[in-house]
């Protein structure tokens, strides 16, 4: 098999794989260079399709205070977020967020020159960057894609997904098996720092606002290697995505900032509806509106709501929701005149690999960033707008650290490394697989047992049912393609969710049990999960 050797690999090219590789190039001590792998092409993420904005406590808003943006965070946490977190990554934004800009990245402006800020629910004040409108997430990965292209110490491999990471006895982490899609051929890369930045699990869900790369691969690879994994209960729907029909599965987000510039939730009957859940009403908290919505569809047995954005000056509302307004406009919805149809669909997870905020996890040598991490910010409900923020705050604090590293590229591989090799050069026999029934199976299987509301009964069912089809799919280690890779990950990831979603017995932020009370009163525990004993367990 072909090998590689690189000081530090990057798996994923989202707003933090991106900003890490551009981070890490700048050091003087990384002498064979960085490789980014990427499954589709690169800037190809979640990050991109991020509309909103990225939370920034900035100098230039003297309205707005480190203490203010923490205390918002916190309470939409429903009291899982680690405050220490919170605060470190809110002080780092100042001085990160200028960093990006001197990356090229173009926040929008006054006409003074001034930096603008939007308010998203659950926001005290206006303190959220835009680019572009409503076209952030596209904004920053293309500037920082750019940046990357020209970067002479970083190597891109497009179409390529990781399949195995390669730990020794040691319980160190020394590169990964890579599947090079166009070739159809296996790769080993070894490297002394691999940086998982796999981004988000939302494809897993009949309804999800990610797009198709999004199935969990980062945050499975590290279960299975034996990376301690946290709170996988906690998936985020988000309340408004475009629901043009229930056929339309891949749904686009309309971003919550529409409803922070006064936009209003109504009902097929016309009428507003969100203060019978939160005198916050809109401007709730991200999974109290999506239970609001969920509510009312089911009360009037339809397939969505709608978002009236009519109320906003027509002249604003085109410049700030450019993208928005464009996407509606090609389904002849005029959004100056016509209510959005919207309904919940997944978007965000917060549990995964869990990592301290320079990227550190249980394995030495293995870093988790971005969506793939669970760093303890995002608690039991991520705040609009903080996950950007993450992203680039902890791809900053890596390159940090690994910059006082002296890493050395491993050259010995062990015995039990070369074993594992040896499985990716022998040849598959065996049935062949239709996975996209598979998929679509298990997307139903996921939306209906393990999604905005939640069962014993039903999670019982799915975990069952995802039990048998583990049984019925043999490929477990080498598979043919990406389908299967993607398909066999998806598996991993839903026992997981359904594993912790069954252990946390309450209604916590995003994980809403129909036999439980909500409650952001008197914390449980992080459910942490680890493959060596293949168990779960409380972490106060």
């Amino acid at each position: 098999m072909k090998y590689s050797e690189y000081s530090a690999v990057v798996i994923g090219s989202g707003a933090a794989g991106l900003y890490a590789a551009l981070k890490l190039s700048e050091q003087i001590n990384l002498p064979e260079g960085v490789l980014i792998i990427t499954k589709d092409s690169l800037g190809e993420s979640n990050s991109k399709y991020a509309q909103g904005g990225i939370v920034g406590v900035l100098h230039q808003n003297p309205a707005d205070n480190v203490e203010s943006h923490v205390k918002d965070t916190l309470k939409a946490g429903a009291g899982l977020s680690d405050e220490e977190t919170t605060e470190f990554i809110s002080k780092s934004s100042d001085e990160v967020i200028n960093d990006l800009i001197n990356c090229g990245v173009n926040f929008d402006k006054d006409e003074a020159g001034h930096l603008t800020f939007t308010l998203e629910a659950a926001h005290s004040i206006r303190r959220i960057l835009h680019s572009g409108g409503d076209a952030t997430g596209k904004g920053i990965t293309e500037s920082l894609s750019k940046a990357v292209r020209k970067d002479k110490n970083i190597t891109v491999l497009e179409n390529a997904m990781a399949v195995e990471i390669l730990v020794n006895a040691d319980k160190e982490c020394k590169g990964a098996i890579i599947y090079n899609e166009l070739t159809g051929e296996h790769e080993i890369v070894y490297t002394s720092a691999l940086i998982i930045a796999t981004g988000g699990v939302g494809q897993l869900y009949k309804y999800t606002t990610n797009p198709l790369g999004a199935t969990g691969d980062g945050v499975a690879l590290a279960y299975e290697a034996g990376a301690i994994i946290q709170d996988m209960e906690f998936i985020q729907f988000h309340p408004t995505a475009l629901a043009l029909s229930p056929e339309s599965k891949n749904r686009f987000l309309i971003s919550e900032a529409v409803r922070g510039e006064g936009a209003k939730l109504i009902n097929n009957n016309g009428e507003e509806f969100m203060s019978k859940y939160s005198d916050k009403r809109e401007l709730a908290p991200r999974d109290v509106v999506t239970r609001a919505i969920f509510s009312e569809m089911n009360k009037n047995h339809n397939s969505n709501v709608f978002l009236n954005a009519s109320i906003i000056n027509p002249e604003k509302l085109f410049n700030r929701f450019p993208t928005i307004s464009g996407r509606c406009r090609e389904n002849g919805i005029d959004i100056s005149k016509k209510p959005i149809p919207v309904a919940p669909a997944a978007h965000y997870t917060m549990g995964g690999i869990r990592a301290e905020v320079d990227g550190k996890t249980s394995i030495k040598g293995l870093y988790a960033i971005g969506e793939a991490a669970s760093t303890g910010l995002h608690g039991a409900n991520r705040l609009a707008s903080n996950s950007l923020l993450e992203c680039v705050v902890c791809a900053y604090e890596l390159a940090n650290y690994i910059s006082f590293s002296n890493l050395e590229t491993p050259k010995m591989i062990d015995e039990g490394i070369i074993k594992m090799i040896d499985v990716y050069s022998r040849s598959i026999k065996g049935r062949t697989y239709d996975i996209p029934t598979l998929k679509s199976k298990l997307q139903e299987l996921m939306w209906n047992n393990v999604g905005i509301i939640r069962t014993e009964e039903g999670l019982i069912k799915a975990q069952k049912e995802i039990e048998r089809m583990k049984n019925n799919f043999k490929r477990f280690r080498k598979c043919l393609n990406r389908d299967e890779y993607e398909y066999r990950n998806m598996l991993t990831i839903a026992s997981l969710i359904i594993e912790s979603a069954l252990s946390r017995k309450e209604s916590r932020g995003a994980h809403s049990r129909a036999d439980f009370k909500q409650t952001n009163d008197n914390p449980m525990h992080s459910n942490i999960l680890k493959t060596d004993e293949k168990e779960l367990f409380y972490v106060e």
